[in-house]
């Protein structure tokens, strides 16, 4: 199972960026058993922190107070893709940005996942 990042990078305050995850080694939404995809990000000296996750069976998804109503996660199951969309960017969600698979359902801390993506670096400047 392999997870890549993309679509990082420089934002001004109140700015816009849509990350992208591209999974392979398996398929989303399948009886398989990756059953959830989440973002997490980590700022420096700080806890990795899980921000948004989907249920690739549904679509419900849930998101973490710092992040509702900014951020929206989604799911591409044909091309094994989660997105996400994030509004209203500010300085303190500057961070690397991990994508994350889980054989668990409606978890959204780290313990709880399997695979991990590389990392991509958004930084949001005031």
């Amino acid at each position: 199972v392999q997870l890549v990042e993309s679509g990082g990078g420089l934002v001004q305050t109140g700015g816009s960026l849509r990350l992208s995850c591209a999974g392979s080694g398996f398929t989303l939404g399948d009886d398989y058993k990756i059953v959830t995809m989440a973002w997490f990000r980590q700022a420096p000296g700080k806890e990795r922190e899980g921000i948004s996750r989907i249920n690739l069976g549904d679509g419900s998804s849930a998101h973490s107070d710092s992040v509702k109503g900014r951020f929206t996660i989604a799911s591409d199951n044909t091309k094994n893709t989660v997105f996400l969309q994030m509004t209203s960017l500010k300085p303190e969600d500057t961070a690397v940005y991990y994508c994350a698979a889980s054989t668990y359902l409606g978890r959204l801390t780290k313990g709880w996942y399997d695979y991990w993506g590389q990392g991509t670096q958004v930084t949001v400047s005031s």
